[in-house]
């Protein structure tokens, strides 16, 4: 992967590691399914300023805006949902770890979908070391016995399986536009989770300054504007590496939540990190194939 990629993916997986303090924060005031509408609301109208304001053509059979309706709810409700409800109960670089498994999933998605790509040994032994950050990570919470924090790792959890197989997915939207995409996929997100916000919550408060601010800067810059440029290199990096920076997140949201948030930090969590940074170097592969070519060694896919 070239080096101009690393520095968009490195970008991305610091700005979206601040999201979980973003979160953190809107979960005073707002409940976390106001918070998932907002944040994909305000992502769907920045994307359609910077649309229109492009005269870019964003006109699509209604079949295929149904389908980035779906594609939508996936890629972005049911995550953001899923988030916002897991913080109720674990701290925002807990649930930044937790969804640094997203390369571990996509990996082994990827491997069984329809001519996907095959996992190599060094990737299938990222998605292992992935997976042992994620458990070294749970064990205290298991340990303490508290069924609403083991409730909330598992519902974070749903999120990076959403982006496993969103990142799949997406394969069928290559001949459209990024921004078009997201613009369709993020207005077809709030139409789903919108009611659903409604229904279970109600109407929200009067939020404070600091609420509309959280918001605008999880939606405008973290959704609309990240994942524009998500979707622009994915078909340059391909669908297991575009997922790396949620392996990169842990460390901006760990550093935030307990540098601006005051969130304590475990000796488990660093154990934990470390695993998963560790699957990130394996999953990428360069560093070892480059050691394994001077010992004579060549990576050699699996099945």
């Amino acid at each position: 992967m070239a080096l101009r990629y690393w520095a968009i993916i490195i970008t991305l997986g610091i700005g979206w590691g601040m999201s979980f303090m973003f979160n953190a924060v809107l979960l005073r005031e707002l409940g976390p399914l106001w918070i998932a509408t907002g944040r994909v609301g305000f992502g769907a109208v920045g994307c359609w300023v910077f649309l229109l304001a492009r005269g870019r053509d964003w006109r699509l059979p209604p079949a295929r805006i149904a389908m980035l309706a779906g594609f939508g709810a996936l890629s972005y409700a049911i995550p953001f949902s899923c988030y916002a409800i897991g913080q109720q109960h674990i701290a925002s670089g807990v649930a930044g770890i937790v969804n640094a498994c997203t390369p571990a999933l996509a990996v082994l998605v990827t491997h069984f979908w329809p001519g996907g790509e095959r996992a190599t040994w060094l990737k299938s032994l990222g998605v292992a070391a992935g997976l042992c950050g994620i458990v070294i990570l749970s064990l205290p919470i298991l340990q303490n016995g508290d069924p609403s924090r083991v409730w909330a790792v598992l519902v974070t959890l749903g999120a990076p399986m959403c982006y496993a197989l969103s990142v799949n997915l997406a394969r069928q939207f290559r001949d459209l536009e990024p921004v078009v995409l997201v613009t369709w996929a993020l207005t077809g997100a709030t139409l789903c989770v919108l009611p659903l916000a409604l229904w279970a919550e109600g109407l929200p408060g009067r939020p404070s300054a600091a609420v509309w601010g959280a918001l605008l800067v999880i939606g405008l810059v973290l959704t609309s504007a990240a994942f524009i440029v998500f979707y622009w290199v994915l078909p340059k990096v391909g669908p297991t590496n575009i997922t790396l920076p949620t392996l990169i997140a842990p460390t901006s949201a760990l550093t935030l939540g307990v540098m601006v948030l005051g969130e304590e930090l475990a000796v488990s969590h660093l154990a934990g990190l470390f695993a998963i940074l560790l699957g990130l170097l394996l999953i990428d592969g360069r560093l070892f194939r480059r050691r394994g070519r001077r010992a004579g060694f060549q990576d050699q896919p699996n099945g």
